[in-house]
């Protein structure tokens, strides 16, 4: 479901759109796999699984709506989180640096 409904486009919508109500602690997880993603280091694999959660992140129906108060980030936070921890070895100094960049642009 997830890896299907994923773009560029799609990610850069969402991201912009609920930057400052998602917060860091959803969007950091989120960018630095977006960077690593476009990383020519990062196995076909870990992309997949990057992949995957981001198409959850920006897919409309999630399990809890992200309008819902308090809660609304939880289960994205939860999935990717887990997809951070599998691809960790993948996440360079530098994917953290531009996440870091791009967080502080957005919520400064």
């Amino acid at each position: 479901m997830s890896a299907n409904h994923y773009s560029d486009d799609g990610f850069w919508n969402k991201v912009g759109k609920y930057a400052k109500k998602a917060g860091a602690s959803v969007l950091e997880p989120a960018l630095k796999m977006y960077f690593a993603s476009k990383d020519g280091d990062t196995p076909l694999w870990a992309k997949s699984t990057i992949v995957g959660a981001l198409g959850y992140f920006i897919f409309p129906l999630d399990v809890i709506p992200d309008i819902t108060p308090v809660v609304g980030y939880t289960d994205d936070l939860g999935v990717l989180t887990s997809a951070v921890s599998a691809v960790a070895a993948f996440i360079k100094d530098e994917h953290v640096s531009e996440a870091k960049r791009k967080l502080k642009q957005w919520l400064s």
